[in-house]
């Protein structure tokens, strides 16, 4: 699926981003589609899924984006309730945009099995969750994996199980796991180690504010750039800070599509747009009359503009040669007018 992709696949995630309204949660699908993304995605859990409630210190949220916190609330804010799922799959569909979803918990993949999601992404948070990779990977359906906060042993494990039990394509999305990322720390060139380390298609999760970070990843030869979306940050929500809008979506795609093309392959060929500007290049030009036996001199050849002389490396050998017939000011040099 991934593989063979001539430029990275875009998805928008949703999250928590629908702000409790499956009215707005089918207006960002909407506008996805309609700003260029090739793929939507949901969250599929509910708070009870997630954690329990409980007023211990160990379940509030002491710093960050969601500071004052109790894990059950945020969850229970920002969830995308089950019932909304089915209908929401059935939405994109329509307007013909592919949609996914993140399961967190083995319910969550039934679910999502019932509506026929086409592919699994797996959180960051939940890569050393390996009975739920195995029960992902039993789908048989390509899993794409954030690698925010994990080591390599703790990938190396979540790749494993997801080949032990049949997965389709993998890809590891290089990640950190900062809400907002800043820039300086978001450690590109990690995408490399990935690729060369576990021998997958890798991709990019990525939390940085603007697009230069996603852009510039197309060089590291991602095949899946995920960012979080919004209709508008100023509406608020769990995710907003961090989330594009819909004019930088469509900048984004934009920008990938060209730099995608921009990358290429390496070759020394002339490219057809040099072309026509190879006349430009220095050659050798009578810059003087000469007469029939009078001899090249640097008082009567040069090297210049335009291309249509000998070219440049003939220079000192040409000179003391005689010329055999009267030649212009402003003549290309040829062989044919040199004894």
């Amino acid at each position: 699926m991934f593989k063979d992709l001539t430029r990275p696949y875009i998805i928008a995630e949703i999250s928590g981003n629908h702000n409790g309204s499956k009215e707005r949660a089918i207006k960002i699908i909407e506008s996805a589609k309609k700003n260029g993304a090739d793929c939507v995605k949901l969250q599929t859990y509910t708070p009870d899924t997630m954690t329990i409630q409980s007023e211990q210190e160990d379940f509030k949220i002491s710093s960050g984006l969601w500071e004052g916190y109790n894990l059950y609330d945020l969850y229970k804010e920002a969830h995308t309730p089950y019932e909304w799922q089915k209908e929401l799959f059935k939405y994109a569909k329509s307007i013909n945009i592919p949609i996914i979803s993140t399961p967190f918990d083995e319910t969550a993949v039934d679910l999502l099995e019932s509506i026929e999601c086409p592919f699994y992404k797996i959180a960051s948070f939940e890569l050393t969750d390996l009975p739920l990779i195995e029960y992902v990977a039993k789908t048989k359906k390509p899993i794409i994996a954030s690698t925010g906060m994990a080591n390599e042993e703790e990938i190396h494990e979540a790749v494993e199980v997801m080949n032990k039990y049949g997965c389709g394509e993998i890809v590891l999305l290089h990640c950190v796991s900062g809400y907002p990322t800043p820039a300086d720390q978001i450690n590109l060139e990690t995408i490399n180690l990935l690729k060369n380390k576990f021998k997958t298609e890798v991709g990019l999760s990525d939390h940085t504010i603007g697009n230069t970070s996603a852009i510039l990843s197309v060089a590291y030869g991602v095949k899946v750039i995920e960012k979080h979306y919004t209709l508008k940050r100023s509406d608020g929500g769990p995710d907003a800070e961090f989330s594009m809008e819909p004019s930088e979506l469509k900048d984004l795609v934009k920008n990938v599509k060209i730099a995608s093309k921009s990358i290429g392959r390496a070759s020394f060929e002339r490219k057809k747009a040099e072309e026509s500007n190879i006349k430009f290049r220095r050659s050798i030009y009578i810059v003087k009359d000469i007469k029939k036996g009078e001899k090249l001199r640097e008082n009567n050849i040069r090297r210049i503009r335009p291309g249509f002389g000998l070219p440049p490396k003939y220079y000192n050998e040409v000179l003391g040669k005689t010329i055999n017939k009267d030649v212009k000011k402003g003549t290309a040099l040829d062989w044919s007018i040199i004894e």
